[in-house]
């Protein structure tokens, strides 16, 4: 599955966790699409790791993070926050044609 306007940067934490930060930042025209990226990967995160979603503290596998906003030269940016394991952020990256690296 190909994103067009949503790019990922990759953190490995100090507690074993990784963080997916899917971000965009498009004009107005381009929000709804950039929106609908996210919910893509939200889709894919729930059909794939859904039973094993929640915080890490409480035995999850992954959580989640949607922020919209509009900035105040009219430009929108969408950020999707996935915390979760490693297993979770390699599929999550192979299933979107990403790795760590890129």
């Amino acid at each position: 599955m190909a994103l067009h306007r949503l790019s990922c940067e990759v953190v490995d934490t100090t507690d074993g966790l990784t963080v997916l930060e899917w971000l965009a930042s498009t004009p107005a025209a381009n929000q709804a699409a950039a929106l609908a990226e996210a919910q893509e990967v939200l889709d894919w995160a729930w059909q794939h790791f859904g039973d094993r979603h929640g915080p890490a503290e409480d035995g999850g596998h992954w959580n989640h993070d949607l922020q919209v906003q509009q900035e105040a030269d009219g430009w929108h940016s969408v950020a999707l926050t996935l915390t979760g394991s490693p297993e979770f952020a390699q599929a999550c990256l192979a299933a979107f044609g990403q790795t760590d690296e890129d």
